[in-house]
């Protein structure tokens, strides 16, 4: 009797578990999705998704695949449709856990996966000195009560030098009004940016693009001026909202002098 008592309760848990493991995964991906669906409809703050659901998601991820791994050990009592759960549970827990994980670690140091993350600001650009101007954009930043355009002075600079040592100006030696030609190329064909104004006149470009995943509006700025006998490219990307942008501006920076520098020649 005892045995059958021990048989029929592993027999609940190989049916059992590959479920609970499988909708907690299904739950997560909910969970992960409402969290920008949420912020771009006007549901809640950013803040809010941030903090009161993408970071809850990230347990109940992590829940997923141990209960999904548990899962397993009934391995030779579980049926072929509970197999598939618990690998499905498994696989997508571990996924959606991995990628917060990954996202938070730019912003905050966690231990054993980045101790020394990047600074918790939001305006890059490749002259600390003199940074160039939005202008096109800020009636467009107003109307989303957006971050100031004022640059915030030598501190920020620091920290952008000290977080971001390659985020520099390009210098070619191309006379100032062909290289913004070749510029102003570049930067419509960058794909994901919409340019807002481009003026030959003052050689600048500006532009916006919407962070794929939580749909976050940043705006940039790209100036030629002249160097010497040749010109020099600079470029400001600055988030709309939020004090951290877990280094998207830099990256935008950094992948559109890639497509530039070879078009200078």
């Amino acid at each position: 009797m005892a045995d059958m008592a021990v048989s029929a309760g592993e027999s609940r848990m190989a049916y059992y578990l590959p479920r609970l493991g499988f909708w907690l995964a299904v739950l997560s991906g909910l969970m992960l999705a409402a969290a920008p669906l949420g912020w771009r409809l006007g549901v809640w703050h950013f803040r809010t998704a941030f903090w009161y659901v993408m970071e809850p998601t990230f347990f109940v991820g992590v829940g997923a695949a141990m209960v999904s791994l548990l899962a397993l050990f009934w391995w030779r009592t579980t049926s072929g449709g509970s197999r598939v759960m618990a690998l499905a549970g498994l696989a997508a827990g571990l996924l959606i856990a991995s990628h917060l994980l990954q996202l938070y670690a730019k912003a905050f140091p966690i231990p054993l996966v980045n101790n020394t993350p990047l600074p918790r600001i939001h305006d890059i650009t490749t002259d600390v000195e003199n940074p160039p101007a939005f202008a096109a954009t800020l009636a467009l930043r107003g109307a989303e009560k957006g971050n100031s355009a004022t640059y915030a002075g030598q501190e920020l600079a620091k920290q952008t030098q000290a977080a971001y040592p390659d985020i520099a100006p390009l210098k070619s030696g191309l006379a100032p009004d062909e290289a913004y030609k070749r510029a102003n190329e570049t930067a419509h064909g960058m794909a994901g940016w919409t340019i807002i104004k481009s003026d030959p006149a003052a050689r600048t470009i500006e532009g916006s693009q919407r962070t794929l995943f939580m749909g976050f509006t940043d705006d940039f700025v790209i100036r030629v001026s002249s160097d010497g006998v040749g010109s020099r490219i600079d470029m400001r990307s600055e988030s709309r909202q939020g004090t951290s942008d877990f280094g998207v501006n830099a990256k935008r920076i950094s992948a559109y002098m890639k497509a530039l520098k070879p078009k200078l020649g």
